[in-house]
């Protein structure tokens, strides 16, 4: 699995060229959006695994197996870490728009802000959660461009008032061809650039309970664009959409994988 976390260089590399623009209307980047949550979005559960590998300069490479459920309706989100053995047990539970950790060595629970970093990765609670993007921000076209040799739009998008939002300011690049997400810039209020990410590889499957299909990214590669060097790779898979338990959203349940 760490083999298949390793990115191709050339499928990286190949996201970067501009193009003329060509303007769309307000109502058809709406509709760009929109269809980004929508592809993403399950009308009933979702459980997936996740592999994720942070790189540090000058630090030993750190290897998480975590597994996350979601249940899209309700806005919950629950991420609980397997391996390695010394973070097992800790865990992520999104309620009512409030983020919380949950550390089984000290037995405490503490909220977080959208901003907190994942285990101390690149990762964001937002790269594992429903996608949420035409709700807590609004759409803004920039141009039809190309990343490589793939035709895009890209949009930015700016924070709503009153939305909770890991940054203010994203940048977009939708393939126009496919509709997926292929690169996304994360932006502070100052304008700074702090993050990076690209999506190579979507996958879909099918949801009973939507009754059409549910999209996610294979990987999802995040670049550290104040800490120059420090990368994340998130590998998902496994994804199942039966319905799951109702105790799995609370925090007894997580307490109880730790003891």
């Amino acid at each position: 699995m760490k083999r298949a976390l390793i990115s191709s260089t050339l499928a990286l590399a190949a996201l970067m060229s501009a193009a003329p623009a060509q303007a769309l209307t307000q109502a058809e980047v709406d509709a760009v959006v929109e269809r980004l949550d929508v592809r993403q979005r399950n009308s009933g559960d979702y459980k997936a695994l996740a592999y994720i590998e942070q790189k540090e300069r000058g630090k030993n490479d750190l290897f998480y197996q975590s597994v996350f459920y979601r249940r899209d309706a309700d806005d919950k989100l629950m991420i609980l870490f397997l391996k390695p053995k010394s973070e097992a047990g800790k865990g992520y539970l999104r309620l009512d728009k409030n983020l919380f950790m949950y550390d089984p060595t000290v037995g405490k629970w503490e909220r977080r802000t959208e901003r907190e970093r994942i285990m101390g990765t690149d990762s964001r609670r937002q790269d594992f959660d429903e996608s949420r993007l035409a709700e807590e921000y609004t759409a803004k076209f920039i141009g039809d461009e190309k990343l490589g040799k793939v035709a895009v739009h890209h949009i930015e998008l700016k924070a709503r008032e009153g939305q909770d939002v890991a940054y203010p300011t994203l940048q977009l690049w939708v393939d126009q061809e496919t509709g997926n997400l292929l690169k996304r810039q994360d932006l502070a209020l100052s304008g700074r650039l702090m993050r990076t990410t690209y999506y190579p590889k979507w996958k879909k499957v099918f949801s009973e309970s939507k009754n059409a299909d549910v999209y996610y990214p294979e990987e999802i590669h995040i670049f550290d664009e104040v800490e120059k060097g420090n990368r994340t790779t998130v590998a998902i898979t496994e994804v199942d959409l039966r319905p799951l338990s109702e105790n799995i959203f609370t925090k007894a349940w997580l307490e109880s994988k730790s003891r």
